[in-house]
């Protein structure tokens, strides 16, 4: 039989690429904000009783990160609460739940990529959300994995990549923040991982030992790091060669001719903010490839490999 699997948030960035994934696993349900609502834990509830899924992927956020500092209840009943009912229901039902998290767990005072047991100190409304959703997986008991990534982005929705060339058809300089060092990483290479890693998981003799073995925490991000200034302008040297057969690059720019001739390093001071963001929030993934012998690729390759994509639906 078939594992029965439960994706929320199958209309986000990751939830859009676990959809294409997980039914190399199982049978799949997948839910979007419409079918499941998860400011409303009875409702959440009642869908877990109701389906009853041998796992749970949790790829629902709330991840507006400066909206959160204006709604921090709204950010707090997505991120943290629907966590802990999403883990008790499991729990009690014997379902094994995956989640993800952010590197905004930390405060970016580390120069070192931060390891899975560092003490997380959130500077935001968002990530102290995301931290107390961890917090409460954790202390429900269930069979989990929590995968914290970081600078996530997609060819489709709203994030980094797709901002800077829709900028770049509307101005020839664009001002770019330099003082923040992160690892830009798709969300394909993330749900490509997490399959990989729950692969291996089932394939086991005893899953369960398998999830207690195996279960926890792990950091989840392309290999390297860089600054939003030299991502802008990888982004944009990428952009010079894609394809006229690239339909989420024709998407993205409105088939808009690219006028962009200069992109200009600025400090996080000279660009403010609602919300602060870590100086420094590299993750180091050595706890992973230890565990599950996976390395995702450079975050250079990755966007390389986002610009070779034909569809941003193509398995």
């Amino acid at each position: 039989m078939k594992t029965k699997i439960l994706l929320i948030g199958k209309n986000g960035q990751l939830g859009n690429d676990l959809q294409n994934l997980l039914p190399r696993l199982g049978a799949v349900l997948a839910t979007d904000r419409e079918q499941l609502d998860l400011s409303r834990p009875a409702d959440i509830r009642s869908l877990i009783q109701d389906i009853r899924p041998a796992l749970i992927v949790n790829a629902a956020a709330y991840t507006a990160v400066d909206q959160a500092e204006k709604d921090e209840p709204l950010a707090r009943a997505i991120n943290s609460v629907a966590p802990a009912v999403i883990a008790e229901a499991a729990k009690k039902i014997g379902a094994a739940l995956v989640h993800y998290s952010t590197d905004y767990v930390f405060d970016g005072s580390k120069n070192s990529p931060y390891e899975e047991n560092d003490p997380p100190n959130p500077i935001s409304a968002y990530g102290r959300t995301k931290l107390a959703g961890e917090q409460a997986i954790r202390d429900s008991g269930v069979d989990h994995l929590i995968f914290r990534t970081a600078w996530v982005y997609s060819t489709r929705g709203t994030n980094f990549l797709l901002t800077i060339l829709r900028l770049a058809t509307q101005r020839e300089e664009l001002r770019i923040v330099r003082d923040q060092i992160g690892a830009p990483t798709w969300s394909r290479e993330i749900a490509s991982a997490s399959a990989q890693v729950l692969q291996q998981i089932y394939n086991q003799s005893d899953a369960r030992a398998a999830w207690s073995e195996h279960g926890g925490t792990y950091h989840l991000t392309a290999a390297g790091e860089t600054n939003w200034y030299e991502s802008a302008q990888a982004i944009l040297q990428e952009a010079a060669h894609a394809p006229d057969s690239l339909a989420w690059f024709r998407a993205a720019t409105n088939g808009k001719e690219l006028l962009a001739r200069r992109v200009l390093p600025i400090t996080t001071a000279e660009y403010p903010t609602p919300a602060r963001r870590p100086a420094y929030s590299v993750l180091s993934n050595s706890k992973l490839n230890r565990a599950f012998g996976i390395q995702l690729p450079g975050w250079r390759q990755q966007l390389q490999l986002a610009f070779s994509l034909n569809s941003p639906h193509t398995p």
